[in-house]
């Protein structure tokens, strides 16, 4: 379900075509002499304000797809883990060498673990902020590679198991490492996406919010204060979300 801030950004562009059709029925009347509030560039506006809202829904998905990604890849680290310290301990290595895995292996499990967590939807808003677990993960992916070398060091360790031997680890890492890159990378995206929804809809100089507030300016000089057609428009709210 997409949050209440999301779904006022839509209200607010709908509002700006309620704005814009009003303006399209005062006729040769409306004609402003500053270019942003003519007819044509109100259109454009919205159409840019659509685009904006469209992208930031797209990447929003596309984060939160990456997470749930992510979290599958990292569903099973922490068992092959504790695997791989029990097959260590069947080898010849030294009791360090196993202390030195072991010591990894605690360290996984005192992270928090995606298998915990459950998937998200895809239509939920992104965070506004990176999230804490990103580090966790990056951590995570620090430990597995340590003990990953641990093991790579011991001449022992050759386990007739695939998923336990060390080009399978390796390739291991790899992948929980592009599935933690895509997801920072996709958060940017989002982030990035919010940003120009923003400037579109309410920071810059001719965004959405100040060019109603300059049409009503207008269409208030044109008709007068008390008229039915600055009624009209002047009743239409636009609402600026907190910083």
């Amino acid at each position: 379900m997409a949050s209440t801030s999301e779904v006022g950004h839509a209200k607010n562009v709908a509002n700006f075509q309620d704005v814009i059709e009003f303006v399209t029925g005062y006729g040769a009347i409306y004609n402003p002499s500053k270019n942003i509030l003519k007819l044509p560039q109100l259109v454009a506006l919205k159409t840019t304000a659509d685009t904006k809202l469209a992208d930031v829904i797209t990447k929003n998905t596309k984060y939160n797809n990456k997470v749930n990604d992510r979290m599958i890849g990292f569903s099973d680290v922490k068992s092959l883990s504790t695997r791989l310290v029990n097959a260590l301990q069947s080898t010849d290595a030294t009791d360090q060498t196993i202390n030195d895995a072991k010591g990894f292996n605690r360290k996984m499990q005192g992270k928090k673990a995606s298998s915990t967590q459950t998937p998200t939807d895809p239509n939920a808003p992104a965070p506004n902020t990176i999230s804490t677990s990103q580090q966790s993960y990056d951590q995570l992916i620090q430990h597995f590679t340590g003990l990953t070398a641990v093991l790579q060091g011991e001449p022992s360790y050759t386990p007739n198991e695939t998923d336990l031997q060390i080009a399978a680890l390796t390739t291991k890492i790899a992948d929980l490492t592009t599935n933690n890159t895509a997801v920072a990378t996709a958060y940017t995206n989002i982030s990035n996406a919010r940003i120009s929804r923003n400037k579109t809809l309410y920071t810059d100089e001719n965004s959405i919010y100040e060019t109603a507030a300059e049409v009503k300016k207008y269409v208030k000089s044109i008709f007068g204060a008390s008229t039915p057609e600055y009624k009209q428009i002047s009743g239409i709210k636009f609402k600026k979300p907190r910083a």
